[in-house]
């Protein structure tokens, strides 16, 4: 009997590439493409993925059974047409992961910011409890031997639900986390009012009898109480409201999350704080939750420490750490996080802006995003094919001259050719001493950034 054969376009993405480990473990023939060469498609290569860089017809093999593309491939794409004219199956990312969450027991976690810190979280929890899980994660796990995927013996899937396009709206879980609702992809989503909505219409999936886990600490999600009541009551769900503040008196768990996190920031113990209330409303013990989270020491590019600075054959004293931080609540919550655990450190922060899009329409907030750094460089913003326009009016240098008029307290800089970062590095280094046994080096974004970490790292 052939092999079931399945081709992904955009494989290289952070959650096509974990759903392509997904059919791989269940012995399917998988390929797929993408624009761009990766790590994450070389690691896929290895483990038997065929993949191609560049998308064109022939890529697209007779004995295909089912074509999956992400949401950033857009439908005039030759290998979807080519789909099409053969009569082939043609599912995107989201409808294919929903598929997925009726054939499982699905714990989603939803959230603008937080998800992949939760899933990652939860995923340890259950792991260590016995439920052996499989998992779709949005980030790399050392738990994981580096991977965004784990095959789990059990009928529970641990999924990072995606609100980008309204994906998660395919989902059917039986269990969910949300960690918050914010303005965020303001590319498709027209206002905070259309997310909130959606994130209503993703709560009424939620199977009846399920569990629903939510962030009373935040603003826009606790706004919509009311609406939540209606639809648990309506569908029997067992509702949970948690807070991360340690201003309640009888909020015992803040204190203990607190001390036993090796993670820093209170976003973190807010994280954490989820993934207790969800593990214990499936009856994990208290001691076997506070052991898993007292066990877990990140996730990739999530205040990431990539090693020591090299300049010249030299290495300093300076660690240089990576995080995907590209949202200004997000910046905000990692710097802070940052300032508390290097107190007496200056902080040097490189940013690479996502979408110029998202830079237009959060400007603002984006101009105060940075007041825990010490020095902030600027790079060029990083354009998104497909989901992105140029705006001559918004850009990273504009962002930074207004950022130096109005802040006097960071020194900030605009690079427009990132490969001279390490010479103004070195440049600032070398021209503030004190700098050099008492500094920490940060970058920050969700694009190709990290590559560039690599260079500051290494001869």
């Amino acid at each position: 009997m052939n092999k079931l054969k399945v081709h992904l376009i955009g494989i290289g993405g952070i959650g096509t590439s974990a759903l392509a480990r997904w059919f791989l473990s269940q012995r399917y023939k998988v390929s797929g493409s993408d624009t761009t060469a990766s790590p994450i498609i070389q690691q896929l290569k290895k483990e038997g993925i065929r993949v191609v860089i560049g998308h064109k017809p022939e890529n697209l093999k007779k004995e295909t059974n089912l074509v999956v593309y992400s949401a950033a491939v857009p439908l005039d794409n030759p290998e979807i047409k080519k789909a099409k004219k053969s009569g082939i199956p043609i599912k995107s990312y989201s409808q294919a992961i929903g598929d997925l969450t009726k054939k499982y027991k699905t714990i989603a976690i939803a959230g603008a910011h937080g998800k992949s810190t939760s899933t990652a979280l939860l995923s340890l929890v259950l792991i260590k409890a016995g439920f052996n899980p499989t998992v779709i994660v949005g980030t790399k796990l050392n738990e994981f031997k580096d991977s965004n995927f784990r095959k789990g013996k059990s009928n529970y899937l641990i999924l990072e639900a995606d609100e980008y396009h309204q994906s998660f709206l395919t989902y059917s879980p039986l269990a969910v986390i949300i960690t918050n609702i914010d303005r965020e992809h303001l590319d498709f989503y027209k206002n905070l009012s259309a997310i909130k909505n959606a994130f209503l219409k993703f709560i009424g999936n939620i199977q009846p009898g399920g569990i629903l886990v939510l962030n009373k600490d935040d603003k826009n999600l606790f706004s919509l109480k009311n609406k939540i009541k209606k639809i648990s009551e309506k569908n029997k769900l067992k509702l949970n409201w948690y807070t991360a503040k340690s201003i309640y008196k009888k909020n015992y768990k803040y204190k203990r999350i607190k001390n036993i996190l090796k993670i820093p920031g209170e976003h973190n113990i807010s994280n954490a704080t989820a993934v207790y209330v969800l593990a214990k409303a499936l009856g994990v013990k208290e001691k076997a939750i506070l052991r898993a989270l007292n066990q877990y020491r990140g996730a990739w590019r999530r205040m990431e420490r990539r090693g020591k600075l090299r300049i010249k054959n030299e290495e300093l004293r300076i660690p240089v750490y990576d995080d995907y931080a590209h949202h200004p609540t997000e910046i905000k919550a990692t710097l802070l996080a940052f300032r508390q655990k290097f107190s007496q450190s200056k902080i040097i922060c490189v940013f690479q802006p996502h979408q110029n899009q998202r830079l237009k329409i959060l400007f603002k907030e984006f101009i105060s995003a940075f007041n825990d750094a010490d020095i902030l460089i600027l790079l060029p913003v990083h354009r998104v094919i497909g989901r992105d326009k140029i705006n001559k009016k918004y850009t990273a240098e504009k962002l930074a001259s207004i950022i130096k008029k109005r802040n006097s307290k960071i020194q900030v800089f605009y690079l427009k050719n990132p490969k001279k970062l390490k010479d103004l590095i070195r440049k600032i280094l070398f021209s503030k001493f004190y700098f050099l046994n008492s500094s920490i080096i940060v970058m920050m974004g969700a694009g190709d950034i990290y590559k560039m970490t690599k260079n500051l790292i290494e001869y």
